[in-house]
């Protein structure tokens, strides 16, 4: 398999893509070392080029062959070109005749010293002379790093393609790292565009962690700047790879940065210890690397809106709570095939008979949570596609388990969606980095409205994400122009003794908010002023949990609810909800909606008084939870 199956990739609109594969560096310090060995474990290795040693003790491919095998086996590039010196040109002329590589694709710089050297963008050039490149875009590599074997190089060109600017791949640099050996990208979290780059800076000089590797994308017309480039700088150290990045940058060039969590090892200059301890371990990815796989798991909790919903949905303000009562829980776990596992209750899929059908159709309806996990998968393959994240090729398998009632209005669909994130997330390695905090409640709405089209606020999914008590304000301004609104922790021990009641048998609690989001899209005055009152309860509300000020608490949930109750009218909201809101009256303690119906969160201001409101409840023949907030663990 030689160039002329490279030249079978796919058709498409784009320009054809080539390979670069660079290798034609000196002054290799492994290379030195292996020499200086007096203990004669190495002597096979004796001048051997770095892209040529075994990946591993256990094996004999080279660290240019794992390259060279990832290349021909996606067909996306119409031709692969390898970039050498002069000096070690017959070990990779033997190397291609044993491995199926063409020789006439071996570009020979001419060089045998370090002194000597071109730099690696004039090698860049010569390559694109020498083979006439004109109107090819191009991937650069070093083919003397070693990847991951659960590493997609396609999903690098899908990012290249989606952004239509040029690429480069960074890493997280690990705290033992000396960033005065790499280079050094900024990147904008929102838009992943580099926005500085910097060749080896001094430690104190850093603004970012992110290390640049010779990994990139170009597109054609950014090739065509090269000699412009090298006429600038005509001293052969300054003609790096980093400086030609950086130079595009400050033109004012498109760069944007692709992430890879922790896809590389013997990044440009190597120790003999480091590559010793690289080829021991068995290579990431393998069968024996996932023998005993370790089960992740994230849990999320339930939450009940304090002060403010619905407003959420209407760019207003919110204070909610994250309750340890109720919660949803995923584990994930490698395995060889991708799997998502029903859950026997909520996804059943056997039944006692014809009449047990009816009845668990009827009562819980036909979407259980499996179709959650599913479209957070999606959802996020697409994030990280589009947000420059490269995932490793590694399948898992994907379950869940929930204790929170259904149709109650306490968010168990978005807690199943924010624990599934937080497992992939960490099955992929991926921080909050990568995916922002204040970006995750957006994703997990994103899932909700534009995957699976349930209409929603932000209020679930941040307080699940920040857990604790959480003051939010979704202005329209900061929503729509960064993605995500303003949040302020406040103190859980500030809380009054809050306690929940819901119906056994509730109804779908989907009916609630369709009337009044139709009104406002339609500028109805009424719908928009009761929502700027939302806001200013919540401003209150803030303030009064600030002072642990509960009795003006208390006011302010009632006057939610009588709002709630003015702008929805007693016939959406239901006469159910209704008996349940009158039996807290009857008790003299404040009482609302935690969400969007089927149940009600009111506060008392001992563990006495709520005792008494249990009874009630109780004699009544509702489910009552006394609520215990859950306070976020500490990073």
């Amino acid at each position: 398999m030689a160039v002329n199956q490279l030249k079978n990739a796919s058709p498409s609109k784009h320009p054809p893509m080539v390979c670069l594969l660079f290798v034609a560096g000196h002054n290799d310090v492994l290379l030195r070392e292996i020499e200086a060995d007096s203990s004669g474990r190495f002597e096979h290795l004796r001048g051997v080029p770095k892209a040529l040693l075994p990946v591993s003790d256990s094996s004999d491919d080279t660290i240019l062959g794992t390259w060279w095998r990832e290349v021909k086996s996606r067909q996306l590039f119409t031709e692969c070109f390898l970039v050498v010196n002069a000096h070690q040109f017959k070990y990779f002329e033997r190397w291609a005749t044993a491995n199926g590589f063409p020789a006439e694709n071996i570009i020979n710089d001419g060089t045998t010293t370090h002194e000597g050297r071109l730099g690696a963008a004039a090698d860049l050039d010569l390559v694109k002379r020498r083979k006439g490149l004109e109107g090819a875009d191009a991937m650069i590599i070093a083919g003397d790093m070693l990847f991951s074997q659960g590493f997609d190089i396609s999903g690098v060109q899908r990012f290249f393609r989606l952004r239509g600017g040029d690429v480069a791949v960074y890493y997280e640099l690990a705290a033992e790292e000396n960033a005065e050996t790499r280079g050094i990208v900024e990147v904008d979290p929102m838009s992943a565009r580099v926005t500085a780059f910097h060749e080896k800076p001094h430690p104190d000089t850093l603004t970012s962690r992110f290390a640049s590797v010779v990994f990139y994308a170009v597109r054609s017309s950014t090739l065509e700047l090269l000699p412009a480039f090298l006429e600038e700088e005509p001293e052969t150290a300054r003609r790096t790879f980093g400086r030609f990045f950086a130079w595009l940058v400050r033109r004012d060039v498109e760069l944007f940065g692709m992430k890879l969590p922790a896809a590389f090892d013997l990044i440009g200059q190597t120790t003999l210890a480091e590559y010793q301890a690289c080829a021991s371990r068995t290579p990431p990815g393998t069968l024996a690397d996932e023998s005993a796989p370790v089960p992740i798991t994230r849990r999320a909790y339930a939450r009940v809106g304090l002060i403010g919903n619905p407003s959420d949905g209407f760019f207003g303000k919110t204070i909610a709570v994250s309750v340890e009562n109720f919660w949803a829980e995923v584990s994930i776990v490698a395995s060889a095939r991708l799997r998502l596992v029903p859950h026997p209750l909520n996804d059943p899929n056997e039944f006692g008979s014809l009449a047990d059908l009816h009845g668990i159709s009827r009562k819980e309806g036909y979407q259980g949570g499996l179709i959650l996990l599913q479209a957070t998968c999606k959802r996020f393959y697409e994030h990280c596609s589009q947000a420059g994240i490269a995932i490793a090729k590694r399948n898992f398998t994907l379950r869940y388990t929930t204790n929170v009632p259904r149709q109650v209005g306490l968010a168990g669909s978005s807690a199943i969606i924010t624990a599934t994130l937080q497992c992939l997330m960490a099955f992929y390695s991926l921080t909050e980095a990568d995916i922002p905090k204040p970006l995750q409640p957006s994703f997990v709405l994103s899932v909700e409205m534009d995957e699976l089209f349930i209409q929603a606020g932000l209020q679930d999914r941040v307080i699940q994400c920040y857990e604790g008590c959480m003051f939010m304000n979704f202005e329209r301004s900061l929503v729509e122009g960064r993605g995500y609104g303003e949040y302020e922790r406040l103190p859980v021990a500030n809380l009054p003794y809050l306690w929940l009641a819901y119906l056994s048998d509730p109804s779908n609690s989907g009916k609630i908010h369709s009337n009044v989001k139709a009104r406002w899209l339609a500028g109805d005055p009424v719908i928009h002023e009761g929502m700027k009152r939302f806001a200013q309860l919540t401003d209150e509300g803030r303030t009064a949990l600030l002072d642990k000020d509960w009795p003006t608490l208390g006011r302010l949930m009632n006057a939610n609810f009588a709002l709630r109750r003015q702008l929805y009218g007693d016939d959406c909201i239901g006469q159910a909800a209704l008996a349940m809101i009158a039996v807290a009256q009857e008790a003299g303690v404040p009482v609302k909606f935690p969400g969007s119906g089927g149940a009600v969160v009111g506060m008392c201001e001992s563990d006495a008084q709520r005792q008494h409101v249990r009874e009630l409840y109780e004699s009544r023949g509702y489910v009552f939870a006394a609520l215990v907030p859950h306070e976020p663990s500490q990073p």
